[in-house]
């Protein structure tokens, strides 16, 4: 018989007992198993069910952790733990020290204080000396933990150390972080920034299910054990409650679970209580379209029921949250249509009444506009280092970003079209002689940030820059990920209250207002009537001090009134510097060289200036956002109608940056 032809049958190792035995080759199938390679599949195929959630430490204990009996935990106080994992990408330093910055900030304390960064053993801990051993670090753990009881701690940072102690003692290593308690909203709650590395120096993996399940778990036993278990009152309470909610509640997620594949639940329960609490959430339901009464006390619950309720309830705490922004601030705006962008279509001018985090976790914020169009807006702005800081009462003005190639992108691919897939600011000139050497370099700063994003054009040796043939894709690819954080342009208008601008010795924007006939776009309501009261008082001042002449419809500035407002203003400016520097203002006039330092940036009515300083004397110019990183930097450039071309540092011969 041929050796081909021989196929041999194994049959199945049993014991005397004749039981099968499972000693090597069944471990094996097992680590396949929870691997999740389908045992008996072809080539290796793995399961759909394997998502790596088990990598890492923690696993064993997340898994625990989260299969816990519910119904045992049903008394136990919540937490709620957010986890995120930052890679740092060789940027440990700069990226760890904006954060510590951040959860430091002004006003986070009980008694509105910075934050005290504090560690495992230390109510002050060193920042510098962390951020020196993060120096090398691949990526770091960033926790946010709230207790829903938190307020009841006099202190927080005993409760972290043992939750932290707790998180040692299921990964299995020493954890190095430090942290930092947040009293500033409704609930407390508490940064941590967790190093990611383990005791012996090798990065840390932290497994899914333990980020997803265990830390919170954790947090709502140490809790339970520190306050006691709720009582049936607090849980009867918290129920009742709950019925009248339009959000997600705690029996709406337990209607979920018990519904079947068609979506129907019945109010039935064993226990009479939790029966009459279901029936009651159904009807609740019912009565704002979420439930359809299908008859025999049974229920259909809405397709998507969570995320309609989960919205909803953000909504709810988004209209409290300015009603008592609105208290707080004495502004009367009963009547007044309160209205909720998570985007924004059309632009908005309007006073800031706060800015504040929507999502802490996440770095999204939110500002509250008191429009002129006569309603109180809440408007998501996307992260906070995207959008400049801005004080309360400030006028502005904000327009939806766009999620699309702008003009400098099609111009620049115009350009490198015709010189073989090149672009630079000569090359602009030539191809555009119209065009200004500062309008060019506009075009080379779009073309910066897209390189920092990776998206596609590449700096040349010599300057120039190699523009692939697909850029205006790339372009859009690179504005939509912007307008996911940034999803509007916030602008300045005037950092000063409306009434303070009727006889400003300044170009305001209530002047612009009037020289292009839109301020009829305010409406006699709210902010919209006090702006109105200030362009009636700001149109008779200008009459007055024969900047503008006629009335209503006829009314119109003289020649160079905004230039005359601009030159009044550098020059009271100039003198206040002047005292302060013991030096000469002296101003800077079209065609001329400014030469000097740059010192700081000086915020006026007609917009931002740079104060440049020199030996026996010092100017103002306008502010260009290129000389942020150039503070304390000789520089020169010559004065023109659209801005300086600035060049840097004691030599000068190198390019120019507008």
């Amino acid at each position: 018989m041929p050796d081909d032809d021989f196929t041999p049958k194994l049959g199945r190792k049993r014991g005397k007992d004749g039981k099968r035995v499972t000693k090597y080759g069944g471990r094996i199938l097992v680590a396949a198993r929870l691997a999740g390679i389908k045992t008996g599949a072809k080539d290796g195929q793995r399961s759909r069910r394997f998502d790596g959630s088990r990598i890492g430490r923690g696993a064993s204990m997340g898994r625990l952790l989260s299969s816990r009996d519910r119904l045992a935990g049903f008394r136990g106080r919540r937490a709620v733990a957010k986890v995120s994992l930052v890679r740092l990408g060789g940027k440990a330093g700069q990226v760890t020290r904006a954060h510590m910055h951040y959860v430091q900030r002004d006003g986070v304390t009980r008694e509105g204080l910075p934050g005290d960064l504090y560690g495992p053993e230390t109510d002050r801990a060193d920042g510098d000396n962390f951020l020196k051993r993060t120096a090398h670090d691949r990526h770091q753990f960033r926790f946010i933990v709230s207790a829903e009881d938190g307020a009841e701690y006099p202190d927080l940072k005993p409760y972290v150390r043992r939750l932290m102690t707790q998180v040692e003692q299921d990964l299995g290593t020493k954890l190095d972080w430090v942290a930092v308690d947040h009293f500033n909203t409704e609930r407390p709650h508490t940064h941590i920034i967790l190093r990611g590395v383990d005791d012996q120096g090798d990065n840390l993996i932290i497994a899914r299910e333990y980020i997803s399940h265990g830390l919170r778990e954790r947090a709502s036993e140490l809790v339970t054990l520190d306050l006691g278990p709720r009582t049936d009152q607090e849980i009867e309470a918290r129920l009742r409650h709950d019925v009248d909610q339009e959000r997600l509640t705690a029996i709406d997620r337990r209607l979920l679970r018990r519904m079947d594949g068609a979506r129907e639940v019945s109010p039935a329960d064993n226990d009479p209580y939790q029966q009459s609490i279901a029936a009651g959430r159904l009807r609740k339901l019912k009565a704002m379209d979420l439930a359809e009464d299908i008859g025999g006390g049974r229920y259909r619950l809405a397709d998507g029921l969570e995320d309609t309720l989960r919205r909803m309830g953000e909504r709810g705490d988004i209209i409290r949250l300015m009603q008592r922004e609105l208290t707080a601030r004495r502004l009367d705006r009963a009547g007044v249509e309160q209205v909720v962008s998570t985007e924004l279509r059309e632009p908005i001018v309007g006073r800031v009444i706060r800015r504040g985090f929507s999502d802490e976790h996440r770095d999204r914020h939110y500002v509250m506009i008191d429009g002129i169009d006569g309603r109180v807006h809440y408007i998501d702005i996307g992260r906070g280092n995207a959008t400049p800081s801005v004080p309360e009462s400030a006028t502005v003005r904000l327009e939806p970003t766009r999620a699309e190639a702008t003009q400098a992108d099609r111009t620049v691919d115009a350009v490198a079209r015709a010189n073989d897939g090149r672009y630079s600011i000569d090359l602009h000139l030539r191809h555009d002689p119209n065009a200004s050497e500062a309008f060019a370099a506009s075009h080379v700063r779009r073309l910066e940030a897209m390189r920092r994003a990776g998206a596609g054009p590449e700096r040349q040796a010599d300057g120039s820059w190699s523009i692939p043939h697909d850029h205006l894709a790339r372009a859009e690819t690179f504005a939509q990920r912007q307008r996911r954080d940034r999803p509007v342009i916030l602008a300045i208008l005037s950092p000063t209250p409306i009434a303070e601008l009727a006889a400003k010795e300044a170009p305001t924007w209530l002047d612009r207002e009037l020289e292009t006939g839109s301020s009829s776009a305010a409406r006699d309501a709210g902010f919209g009537r006090e702006v109105r009261t200030a362009l009636a008082s700001r149109r008779q001042w200008l009459i007055e001090q024969q900047l503008a002449d006629g009335e209503g419809q006829d009314f119109r500035l003289r020649s160079g009134a905004m230039e005359s407002l601009r030159q009044r203003e550098l020059a009271s400016v100039g003198d206040r510097l002047a005292e302060q520097l013991g030096k000469r203002f002296e101003p800077a006039r079209n065609g001329e060289r400014v030469e000097g330092v740059i010192a700081r940036r000086v915020d006026l009515e007609g917009g931002p200036h740079a104060l440049v300083e020199r030996s026996r004397d010092f100017t103002l110019v306008p502010w260009r956002d290129v000389l942020e990183r150039n503070i304390g930097k000789a520089a020169s450039g010559i004065m023109r109608a659209d801005g300086i071309s600035w060049q840097f540092g004691r030599d000068r011969s190198g390019p120019a940056i507008g």
